[in-house]
């Protein structure tokens, strides 16, 4: 039987490359290129979670993604939403983290209310003045407190290591997760560019590593050690190894492509991103193939 005969990679897309578009325009555009599912990164022009009658906007947004058939993710990697003078601040270790706590539990709302697959969080820079330890003790707090939250609600975490970023590896996640005690919420987010950017393994490896665990995949083309988010093909990753590894895995969710600085040219981008991948799917499944063909006794 073919590795991917019972799991079908599923395509999305991320808002955050939409960001000159209405949100409902973007899902609109989104839906008709025949993606699955969408990446909804929750800002002040796509559903702001501190905006007026939020109860009827999600129920809305709920609506319209089911018409269109949309899957969704929550990202919770605005930029400017919490502070605009300073690029994600606070984050979780920050000496004043209360107004990402209060963002991250109000996008765990959400996610309940929108039967979101994931919500997706990160950890933040280490402020220069705050040592190591006392940075993850600050992380450990601030996940305890998301973790209460989502189980409350029903809802699955995925945490993303980020280069840069005090949790920038999947070796780092699973210490996170070791110190939280392995919830069993708290998964993880993996963005396949960056395991070609900082990890030391293929990427494939990275996949089959993190696959027990994943939650919410993110794609994109990446070079070694240069963390910019490129179109597929401008970059260095094996991407039928990759969608390869995630049907071995037997991940189900959403793998949406994530070009938060492409929004110039956003349908053009997001058609030749589904063409791109359809193709490294097909090539995939042809390896699938071929791998099972050498393994049949003769």
């Amino acid at each position: 039987m073919s590795a991917f005969a019972g799991t079908s990679v599923r395509f999305g897309y991320g808002t955050n490359g939409f960001s000159n578009h209405r949100l409902e325009d973007a899902l609109a555009v989104i839906a008709d290129l025949g993606y699955e599912g969408v990446a909804l990164t929750l800002d002040h022009h796509h559903l702001d979670p501190f905006g007026p009658d939020l109860p009827r906007r999600v129920e809305a947004l709920a609506t319209r993604l089911d018409r269109l058939g949309l899957g969704v993710v929550i990202e919770t990697g605005a930029r400017y939403l919490l502070d605009p003078r300073r690029k994600h601040a606070p984050t979780l270790l920050d000496d004043e983290p209360a107004a990402r706590l209060d963002f991250l539990r109000r996008a765990v709302r959400i996610g309940a209310d929108l039967g979101a697959e994931a919500v997706s969080f990160w950890a933040g820079i280490r402020p220069p003045d705050v040592p190591q330890d006392q940075a993850w003790d600050r992380l450990v707090r601030g996940c305890d407190e998301v973790v209460a939250a989502a189980d409350a609600a029903g809802v699955r975490l995925g945490f993303e290591p980020e280069p840069g970023m005090l949790v920038e590896t999947i070796d780092d996640w699973f210490t996170l997760r070791g110190r939280l005690g392995a919830p069993g919420c708290f998964g993880l987010t993996l963005d396949i560019g960056h395991c070609r950017c900082i990890e030391s393994r293929p990427v494939a490896d990275c996949v089959a590593t993190a696959g027990p665990h994943l939650v919410n995949v993110q794609i994109d083309d990446m070079r070694r050690g240069v963390h910019e988010h490129l179109e597929f093909g401008a970059g260095e990753v094996d991407f039928p190894a990759a969608l390869r590894a995630l049907a071995d895995a037997g991940y189900g969710g959403l793998t949406a492509v994530e070009l938060p600085r492409h929004s110039h040219a956003a349908p053009a981008v997001a058609r030749a991103s589904l063409e791109f991948l359809t193709a490294a799917r097909a090539a995939a499944e042809a390896l699938a193939a071929t791998r099972e063909a050498k393994e049949v006794p003769q």
